[in-house]
């Protein structure tokens, strides 16, 4: 053997030994999940369409979202299970069963593990008719707790020292929910970032749509303080509460739209985060202006 190819034998057993050894990947520590190629469209047809499709993330993160032959608004609700608690994030638009879904989902989550149904908490990334809607179902429902839909109730309940700078936090149990006050598209607007599966839900301040703003410089403050939140920190995925654009870049459905067969995916990531935020900076008076993934539209 010429000392060339003895060589690159050596060097050849150094890289498989090194492959051999080396850790398998770990998701940065990050709990999986997976999100759905599209969502039910609402229509064509609206015979015989359920309420509610329910979305399976993993076995402790459910996504429902509300068919557009239900209501136009087609919100999505978050359902996250610790190991003590469980969480829903918003109770939908219009009237609904929203409720029964819930608990049905919750009974078969307990099922599944063998063990009695969690107490749930009921909270809200907003106080918009379409994200509370169905609260007064949950108002009587056993083993069910309301966070306040005010600006000190939700302080208060989520150990947020002074609002809107500080950030607070919910266990679930073996499970960390925090919560950083974002307000802007609405005074009691919150996201809510996930440890566990390293998700950050913005409710309506950010996803793929029509940014409503309503408080200007205090959504340019929000979007930079999620921007700071966030600096460091693991993000899988930034999921909103609606999807109103189309998958055609800068595009976007018509306000009251049901019927939405080529809609853009609900997951975006930092980096629409990061370009809200600095075409934040730049504006030197709120104006409507397009992205790719979203459009900022004060009110």
């Amino acid at each position: 053997m010429t000392r060339i190819s003895s060589l690159v034998a050596i060097l050849l057993f150094v890289c498989l030994y090194s492959m051999a050894q080396a850790p398998e990947p770990d998701g940065a520590g990050m709990r999986p999940g997976t999100l759905p190629k599209s969502w039910r469209p609402g229509g064509p047809s609206c015979d015989n369409v359920p309420e509610w499709e329910v979305h399976e993330y993993n076995p402790d993160l459910y996504i429902l979202r509300e068919n557009g032959c239900v209501n136009s608004e087609k919100p999505f609700l978050y359902l996250l299970f610790g190991k003590d608690k469980v969480l829903l994030i918003d109770t939908g638009a219009g009237e609904t069963n929203v409720a029964t879904t819930v608990s049905s989902v919750i009974q078969n989550w307990a099922k599944d593990n063998h063990r009695e149904p969690p107490p749930l908490i009921v909270g809200h990334s907003h106080s918009h008719d379409d994200h509370v809607a169905g609260d007064g179902q949950f108002m009587t429902r056993a083993n069910t707790t309301m966070v306040p839909l005010t600006v000190e109730g939700t302080r208060k309940f989520f150990g947020i020292a002074h609002w809107p700078q500080d950030t607070g936090r919910v266990d679930l149990g073996d499970r960390i929910v925090d919560v950083i006050p974002i307000p802007g598209h609405d005074i009691l607007s919150v996201a809510y970032y996930d440890h566990q599966t390293g998700i950050l839900l913005t409710g309506d301040s950010l996803y793929p749509g029509r940014l409503y703003v309503i408080d200007f410089q205090s959504f340019v403050a929000s979007t930079a303080r999620l921007v700071r939140f966030t600096d460091g920190k693991i993000l899988t995925h930034i999921l909103g509460c609606h999807v109103e654009e189309a998958r055609t870049p800068y595009l976007d459905y018509k306000v009251g739209t049901k019927y939405q067969p080529d809609e853009h995916p609900l997951e975006l990531g930092r980096g629409e985060l990061i370009e809200l935020n600095e075409a934040l900076k730049r504006m030197k008076a709120p104006r409507r202006l397009a992205f790719r993934d979203f459009t900022i539209w004060p009110m």
